[in-house]
């Protein structure tokens, strides 16, 4: 069986070396073969297995963009919103699959998406870990289940250097939650509170950030109602979990014709 040709751009990040590992992890069915970072890295030169622990590769860290995308050739993008967009005119023009795990895109960033995917697969996700998707899922159905009766707020918790706020994974929660109550999360989102705030709007979706040392990823719905509360919660402790995910992603998405893809679709939901 041949393997699926997979690169990786912004390879030498937290979660590029991690990617790297969880390729090598995964039981052969892929294959690293190119690994870019920005033009002034250090690490541009060096073999990218080398570099992300796993021994050598072969496969350089290139500070040209444009070797990662190729007809057929898996394309793992867990950069910033201004990379993503130019490395999506890059994936379209070759005809790449992507894999996009970026975080705080705006709309005309998932725009673009959107309409990339019309002439590409791409799955994105804000968060590729099986249990959160899983989450998600769950998060839904109780929010379905427990109706306008209960408040609903989102707590999520990650390490000090992350740079958005609220969490990708907690926006794609509260809007599966949102979508769930038939309202639009939009209208109903309430990111802050402070001073005299009156009493809380019965369909606010309320989020509430943590920022601290090196938390990988904390995040729960709280559904309060009166008399009792119920608490949905995910806690990932490696990012293995979401690289792992995304190497799942890349695999599936091999070969499909252009659209876009989410998590739920790889797993069935």
């Amino acid at each position: 069986m041949e393997k699926i040709p997979v690169a990786i751009v912004g390879a030498c990040g937290r979660m590029g070396r991690m990617l790297i590992q969880a390729l090598q992890a995964h039981g052969g069915a892929a294959r690293l073969v190119a690994a870019t970072e920005h033009p002034t890295s250090p690490w541009v030169g060096q073999d990218a297995g080398e570099v992300a622990g796993v021994g050598p590769l072969g496969v350089a860290i290139s500070r040209d963009p444009t070797v990662a995308f190729a007809p057929g050739q898996v394309v793992i993008d867990f950069t910033t919103p201004a990379a993503t967009m130019v490395h999506l005119d890059l994936a379209r023009d070759a005809g790449a699959p992507m894999v996009i795990g970026t975080t705080g895109l705006d709309a005309a960033g998932r725009g673009k998406i959107q309409a990339a995917s019309v002439g590409i697969p791409i799955v994105f996700a804000p968060n590729f870990s099986v249990g959160v998707n899983l989450m998600f899922k769950i998060a839904a159905l109780a929010a379905k289940a427990l109706g306008d009766d209960f408040d609903v707020e989102i707590i999520e918790a990650h390490h000090r250097h992350k740079v958005d706020a609220p969490s990708g994974t907690a926006l794609g929660l509260g809007k599966a939650i949102a979508d769930a109550l038939e309202r639009n999360l939009q209208e109903v989102a309430l990111y802050a509170r402070e001073g005299h705030t009156g009493a809380r709007d019965p369909r606010a979706i309320g989020f509430a950030t943590v920022r601290g040392g090196d938390i990988v990823g904390d995040h729960t719905a709280l559904f309060a109602g009166e008399g009792e509360r119920l608490e949905i919660t995910h806690r990932a402790s490696s990012r293995m979990t979401f690289a792992s995910g995304a190497v799942r992603a890349a695999l599936w998405v091999s070969g499909k014709p252009p659209g876009l893809y989410s998590m739920g679709d790889i797993l069935g939901f």
